[in-house]
Protein backbone atom coordinates (compact mmCIF):
# COMPACT_ATOMS: atom_id res chain seq x y z
CA UNK A 1 0.00 0.00 0.00
CA UNK A 2 1.82 3.64 -1.00
CA UNK A 3 1.68 6.15 2.05
CA UNK A 4 2.68 9.80 2.24
CA UNK A 5 6.22 10.65 3.26
CA UNK A 6 7.41 13.88 5.07
CA UNK A 7 10.49 15.11 4.25
CA UNK A 8 11.40 17.74 7.67
CA UNK A 9 14.88 18.12 6.92
CA UNK A 10 17.14 20.14 4.26
CA UNK A 11 18.39 17.69 1.72
CA UNK A 12 19.23 16.20 -1.75
CA UNK A 13 16.86 14.13 -3.25
CA UNK A 14 17.67 11.85 -6.57
CA UNK A 15 16.84 8.58 -8.19
CA UNK A 16 18.72 4.95 -7.49
CA UNK A 17 17.58 2.69 -10.14
CA UNK A 18 13.30 2.58 -8.73
CA UNK A 19 14.25 3.82 -5.23
CA UNK A 20 14.83 7.51 -4.31
CA UNK A 21 17.38 8.56 -2.41
CA UNK A 22 17.17 11.26 -0.06
CA UNK A 23 20.18 12.58 1.61
CA UNK A 24 19.99 14.92 4.40
CA UNK A 25 22.39 18.52 4.30
CA UNK A 26 23.04 20.49 7.16
CA UNK A 27 22.89 23.70 7.61
CA UNK A 28 27.17 23.83 7.32
CA UNK A 29 26.41 21.45 3.44
CA UNK A 30 27.77 18.29 5.55
CA UNK A 31 26.01 15.56 4.39
CA UNK A 32 23.82 12.87 6.86
CA UNK A 33 23.33 9.05 6.29
CA UNK A 34 20.73 8.80 3.15
CA UNK A 35 17.63 7.43 3.58
CA UNK A 36 16.25 5.00 0.48
CA UNK A 37 12.58 4.90 -0.75
CA UNK A 38 11.02 2.07 -2.66
CA UNK A 39 9.19 4.09 -5.53
CA UNK A 40 6.17 1.65 -5.62
CA UNK A 41 5.36 2.52 -1.84
CA UNK A 42 5.26 6.22 -2.19
CA UNK A 43 1.94 7.94 -3.04
CA UNK A 44 3.38 11.50 -2.41
CA UNK A 45 5.91 13.64 -0.45
CA UNK A 46 5.67 16.67 1.53
CA UNK A 47 8.95 18.53 2.16
CA UNK A 48 9.00 21.16 4.86
CA UNK A 49 12.59 21.84 4.61
CA UNK A 50 14.29 23.24 0.97
CA UNK A 51 14.86 20.11 -1.18
CA UNK A 52 17.33 20.01 -3.90
CA UNK A 53 16.32 17.74 -6.92
CA UNK A 54 16.81 17.82 -10.62
CA UNK A 55 14.51 17.93 -13.85
CA UNK A 56 15.38 14.06 -14.45
CA UNK A 57 14.06 13.45 -10.88
CA UNK A 58 11.03 15.10 -11.28
CA UNK A 59 10.06 13.46 -14.86
CA UNK A 60 10.87 10.32 -13.01
CA UNK A 61 8.23 11.19 -10.12
CA UNK A 62 5.66 12.17 -13.07
CA UNK A 63 5.95 9.21 -14.57
CA UNK A 64 5.17 7.29 -11.43
CA UNK A 65 2.32 9.13 -10.27
CA UNK A 66 3.90 10.98 -7.38
CA UNK A 67 3.42 14.62 -5.91
CA UNK A 68 5.38 16.61 -4.20
CA UNK A 69 4.25 19.58 -2.09
CA UNK A 70 6.02 22.46 -0.41
CA UNK A 71 5.89 24.39 2.38
CA UNK A 72 7.81 27.37 3.82
CA UNK A 73 9.41 27.80 7.45
CA UNK A 74 6.18 29.39 8.34
CA UNK A 75 3.99 26.26 7.41
CA UNK A 76 2.46 28.10 4.68
CA UNK A 77 1.65 26.07 1.39
CA UNK A 78 3.68 27.40 -1.68
CA UNK A 79 3.03 24.78 -4.01
CA UNK A 80 3.13 21.50 -5.39
CA UNK A 81 4.55 19.69 -8.57
CA UNK A 82 1.52 17.19 -9.90
CA UNK A 83 1.73 14.82 -12.34
CA UNK A 84 0.48 15.16 -15.41
CA UNK A 85 -3.20 15.25 -15.22
CA UNK A 86 -4.27 12.01 -16.65
CA UNK A 87 -8.00 11.58 -15.90
CA UNK A 88 -9.20 15.39 -16.77
CA UNK A 89 -11.85 15.34 -19.19
CA UNK A 90 -13.59 17.80 -21.20
CA UNK A 91 -17.40 16.83 -20.23
CA UNK A 92 -16.49 17.04 -16.77
CA UNK A 93 -14.61 20.84 -17.42
CA UNK A 94 -17.40 22.21 -19.17
CA UNK A 95 -20.07 20.61 -16.40
CA UNK A 96 -18.18 22.13 -14.01
CA UNK A 97 -17.73 25.51 -15.32
CA UNK A 98 -21.65 25.51 -16.22
CA UNK A 99 -22.17 25.11 -12.58
CA UNK A 100 -19.55 27.61 -11.46
CA UNK A 101 -21.36 30.09 -14.21
CA UNK A 102 -24.73 29.50 -13.34
CA UNK A 103 -25.48 31.64 -9.79
CA UNK A 104 -28.26 29.26 -8.83
CA UNK A 105 -26.70 25.50 -9.42
CA UNK A 106 -23.12 27.17 -7.70
CA UNK A 107 -24.77 28.34 -4.54
CA UNK A 108 -26.93 24.84 -4.19
CA UNK A 109 -23.48 22.96 -3.97
CA UNK A 110 -21.92 25.78 -2.22
CA UNK A 111 -24.66 25.43 0.78
CA UNK A 112 -24.26 21.64 1.01
CA UNK A 113 -20.44 22.37 1.64
CA UNK A 114 -21.34 24.69 4.41
CA UNK A 115 -24.17 22.14 5.70
CA UNK A 116 -21.55 19.61 5.86
CA UNK A 117 -19.43 21.48 7.58
CA UNK A 118 -21.80 22.58 10.45
CA UNK A 119 -23.08 19.50 10.99
CA UNK A 120 -19.54 17.62 11.73
CA UNK A 121 -19.10 20.91 13.26
CA UNK A 122 -22.11 20.09 16.14
CA UNK A 123 -21.19 16.67 15.84
CA UNK A 124 -17.59 17.44 17.47
CA UNK A 125 -19.44 19.88 20.13
CA UNK A 126 -21.89 16.70 20.95
CA UNK A 127 -19.60 14.28 21.35
CA UNK A 128 -17.14 16.74 24.19
CA UNK A 129 -20.41 17.79 25.44
CA UNK A 130 -21.41 14.01 26.22
CA UNK A 131 -17.75 14.18 28.36
CA UNK A 132 -18.90 16.50 30.63
CA UNK A 133 -18.31 20.04 28.95
CA UNK A 134 -20.69 22.68 28.72
CA UNK A 135 -21.32 23.78 25.25
CA UNK A 136 -25.07 23.56 24.85
CA UNK A 137 -25.36 27.56 24.24
CA UNK A 138 -22.79 27.06 21.68
CA UNK A 139 -24.51 23.94 19.67
CA UNK A 140 -27.83 26.50 20.32
CA UNK A 141 -25.89 29.19 18.42
CA UNK A 142 -24.41 27.40 15.68
CA UNK A 143 -27.90 25.62 15.56
CA UNK A 144 -29.01 29.21 14.91
CA UNK A 145 -26.94 29.89 12.09
CA UNK A 146 -27.06 26.51 10.32
CA UNK A 147 -30.94 27.34 9.75
CA UNK A 148 -29.83 30.38 7.41
CA UNK A 149 -27.90 28.14 5.11
CA UNK A 150 -30.47 27.41 2.90
CA UNK A 151 -32.11 30.90 3.25
CA UNK A 152 -28.90 32.55 1.66
CA UNK A 153 -29.56 33.89 -1.44
CA UNK A 154 -25.87 34.63 -2.58
CA UNK A 155 -22.01 33.61 -2.02
CA UNK A 156 -21.44 36.06 -0.06
CA UNK A 157 -24.15 36.14 2.44
CA UNK A 158 -23.04 32.53 2.82
CA UNK A 159 -19.79 33.12 3.52
CA UNK A 160 -21.40 35.09 5.83
CA UNK A 161 -22.98 32.49 7.64
CA UNK A 162 -19.94 30.45 7.73
CA UNK A 163 -17.91 32.54 9.05
CA UNK A 164 -20.34 32.88 12.40
CA UNK A 165 -21.08 29.60 12.21
CA UNK A 166 -17.02 29.36 12.64
CA UNK A 167 -16.68 31.86 14.82
CA UNK A 168 -19.23 30.40 17.58
CA UNK A 169 -16.92 27.03 16.87
CA UNK A 170 -14.00 28.27 17.74
CA UNK A 171 -15.57 30.07 20.46
CA UNK A 172 -15.87 26.80 22.11
CA UNK A 173 -12.04 25.35 21.71
CA UNK A 174 -11.38 27.13 25.11
CA UNK A 175 -14.40 24.82 26.82
CA UNK A 176 -12.82 21.76 24.75
CA UNK A 177 -9.23 22.21 25.71
CA UNK A 178 -7.77 21.49 29.44
CA UNK A 179 -4.49 23.66 29.29
CA UNK A 180 -4.85 26.35 25.89
CA UNK A 181 -6.82 29.16 25.19
CA UNK A 182 -7.75 29.84 21.62
CA UNK A 183 -8.39 33.21 22.46
CA UNK A 184 -10.03 33.88 19.03
CA UNK A 185 -8.80 32.64 16.08
CA UNK A 186 -5.72 34.41 14.52
CA UNK A 187 -3.62 33.35 11.32
CA UNK A 188 -0.98 35.05 9.16
CA UNK A 189 0.49 34.57 11.65
CA UNK A 190 -0.99 32.16 14.44
CA UNK A 191 -0.81 34.24 17.78
CA UNK A 192 -0.39 31.28 19.92
CA UNK A 193 -0.37 27.98 20.30
CA UNK A 194 -3.62 26.38 19.04
CA UNK A 195 -3.92 28.82 16.49
CA UNK A 196 -0.34 27.56 15.53
CA UNK A 197 -1.99 24.00 15.35
CA UNK A 198 -4.95 25.07 13.72
CA UNK A 199 -3.25 26.89 10.61
CA UNK A 200 -1.08 23.96 10.71
CA UNK A 201 -3.76 21.35 10.60
CA UNK A 202 -5.92 23.22 7.79
CA UNK A 203 -2.66 23.18 5.73
CA UNK A 204 -2.51 20.07 6.01
CA UNK A 205 -6.31 18.76 5.15
CA UNK A 206 -6.28 21.47 2.32
CA UNK A 207 -3.24 19.60 0.81
CA UNK A 208 -5.14 16.25 1.37
CA UNK A 209 -8.01 17.23 -0.61
CA UNK A 210 -6.15 18.22 -3.32
CA UNK A 211 -4.16 15.35 -3.87
CA UNK A 212 -7.68 13.78 -3.86
CA UNK A 213 -9.54 16.12 -6.39
CA UNK A 214 -6.15 15.22 -9.02
CA UNK A 215 -6.99 11.76 -8.81
CA UNK A 216 -10.71 12.35 -9.69
CA UNK A 217 -11.52 14.26 -13.41
CA UNK A 218 -12.65 17.02 -11.50
CA UNK A 219 -10.32 20.51 -11.83
CA UNK A 220 -8.78 22.04 -9.06
CA UNK A 221 -9.43 25.73 -9.84
CA UNK A 222 -12.96 25.80 -10.55
CA UNK A 223 -14.61 25.73 -7.27
CA UNK A 224 -18.58 27.15 -5.64
CA UNK A 225 -17.77 28.33 -2.28
CA UNK A 226 -14.63 30.07 -2.28
CA UNK A 227 -14.08 32.22 -5.74
CA UNK A 228 -11.53 30.82 -8.09
CA UNK A 229 -8.42 32.60 -7.62
CA UNK A 230 -4.98 32.83 -9.39
CA UNK A 231 -2.38 30.40 -8.29
CA UNK A 232 -4.95 28.99 -5.77
CA UNK A 233 -6.61 25.71 -5.98
CA UNK A 234 -9.71 26.75 -4.88
CA UNK A 235 -11.75 23.37 -4.97
CA UNK A 236 -9.45 21.74 -2.12
CA UNK A 237 -10.21 25.15 0.29
CA UNK A 238 -14.84 23.76 -0.46
CA UNK A 239 -14.04 20.27 0.12
CA UNK A 240 -11.63 20.71 3.56
CA UNK A 241 -14.48 22.91 5.20
CA UNK A 242 -16.22 19.70 5.49
CA UNK A 243 -13.07 17.43 6.75
CA UNK A 244 -11.61 19.91 8.60
CA UNK A 245 -14.02 19.46 11.92
CA UNK A 246 -13.65 15.44 11.49
CA UNK A 247 -9.68 15.48 10.73
CA UNK A 248 -7.85 18.74 11.97
CA UNK A 249 -9.74 19.89 15.08
CA UNK A 250 -10.42 16.52 16.41
CA UNK A 251 -6.61 15.81 16.15
CA UNK A 252 -5.61 18.87 17.63
CA UNK A 253 -7.89 18.44 20.40
CA UNK A 254 -6.17 14.79 21.29
CA UNK A 255 -2.91 16.26 20.76
CA UNK A 256 -3.45 19.16 23.24
CA UNK A 257 -5.56 17.62 25.91
CA UNK A 258 -3.30 14.08 25.55
CA UNK A 259 0.10 16.64 25.44
CA UNK A 260 0.97 14.93 22.62
CA UNK A 261 2.25 18.29 21.39
CA UNK A 262 3.56 20.30 24.35
CA UNK A 263 4.63 24.36 25.36
CA UNK A 264 7.99 22.85 24.12
CA UNK A 265 6.99 22.08 20.55
CA UNK A 266 6.71 25.96 19.63
CA UNK A 267 8.81 28.50 18.87
CA UNK A 268 7.66 32.05 20.45
CA UNK A 269 8.14 35.42 18.68
CA UNK A 270 6.87 38.82 19.96
CA UNK A 271 3.57 38.61 17.12
CA UNK A 272 3.74 35.19 15.94
CA UNK A 273 3.76 31.74 17.27
CA UNK A 274 5.48 28.66 15.08
CA UNK A 275 5.24 25.36 15.41
CA UNK A 276 8.73 23.14 15.85
CA UNK A 277 9.69 20.04 13.83
CA UNK A 278 8.85 18.42 16.94
CA UNK A 279 5.35 19.77 16.94
CA UNK A 280 4.79 19.23 13.72
CA UNK A 281 6.14 15.40 13.48
CA UNK A 282 3.63 14.92 16.32
CA UNK A 283 0.71 16.36 15.01
CA UNK A 284 1.30 14.49 11.81
CA UNK A 285 1.59 11.19 13.56
CA UNK A 286 -1.49 11.87 14.80
CA UNK A 287 -3.20 12.86 12.03
CA UNK A 288 -1.68 9.87 10.10
CA UNK A 289 -3.52 7.79 12.52
CA UNK A 290 -6.53 9.65 11.95
CA UNK A 291 -6.75 9.25 7.97
CA UNK A 292 -6.22 5.73 8.46
CA UNK A 293 -7.91 4.68 10.87
CA UNK A 294 -11.06 2.69 9.05
CA UNK A 295 -14.77 2.83 9.62
CA UNK A 296 -17.72 0.59 7.92
CA UNK A 297 -19.29 2.47 5.25
CA UNK A 298 -23.39 2.61 5.69
CA UNK A 299 -23.82 2.38 1.27
CA UNK A 300 -20.68 0.47 0.25
CA UNK A 301 -21.07 -1.82 3.31
CA UNK A 302 -17.15 -2.04 3.63
CA UNK A 303 -14.44 -0.64 5.90
CA UNK A 304 -13.38 2.65 4.26
CA UNK A 305 -10.45 4.63 6.00
CA UNK A 306 -11.20 8.63 6.86
CA UNK A 307 -8.50 9.11 3.76
CA UNK A 308 -10.66 7.19 1.27
CA UNK A 309 -13.74 9.23 2.74
CA UNK A 310 -12.20 12.08 0.66
CA UNK A 311 -11.52 10.28 -2.77
CA UNK A 312 -15.58 9.57 -2.27
CA UNK A 313 -16.66 12.92 -1.77
CA UNK A 314 -14.72 13.73 -4.69
CA UNK A 315 -16.75 11.04 -6.84
CA UNK A 316 -19.84 12.26 -5.14
CA UNK A 317 -19.45 15.86 -6.18
CA UNK A 318 -18.55 14.46 -9.88
CA UNK A 319 -21.71 12.58 -10.17
CA UNK A 320 -23.86 15.55 -9.48
CA UNK A 321 -21.87 17.90 -11.83
CA UNK A 322 -22.83 14.98 -14.68
CA UNK A 323 -25.95 15.04 -13.62
CA UNK A 324 -26.23 11.07 -11.98
CA UNK A 325 -27.08 12.43 -9.19
CA UNK A 326 -27.86 14.67 -6.24
CA UNK A 327 -24.61 15.96 -4.26
CA UNK A 328 -24.93 15.20 -0.76
CA UNK A 329 -22.29 16.50 1.73
CA UNK A 330 -20.81 13.91 4.07
CA UNK A 331 -22.08 13.83 7.57
CA UNK A 332 -20.58 11.61 10.22
CA UNK A 333 -23.61 9.26 11.36
CA UNK A 334 -21.97 8.04 14.71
Amino acid sequence: MKKTYYLFNPGRLSRKDFTLKFTPVDESGKEGTPKYIPVEGVSDLYCFGSLDANSALYNFLGKAGISVHFFDYYEHYTGSFQPKEYLLAGKMQIQQTLHYSQPERRLKIAQKFVAGAAFNISKNLRYYQNRGKDLDDSLKRIMHFSRLIDASGDIPSLMGVEGNIRQEYYRAFDLILNDHAMEGRSKQPPMNEVNALLSFGNMMCYTLCLDQIYHTQLNPTISFLHEPGYRRYSLALDLSEIFKPILVDRTIFRVLNKREVKSKDFDFHVNKVILKESGKKAFIRAFEERLNETLRHRTLKKQVSYKYLVKLECYKLSKHLLGMETYQPFKVWW
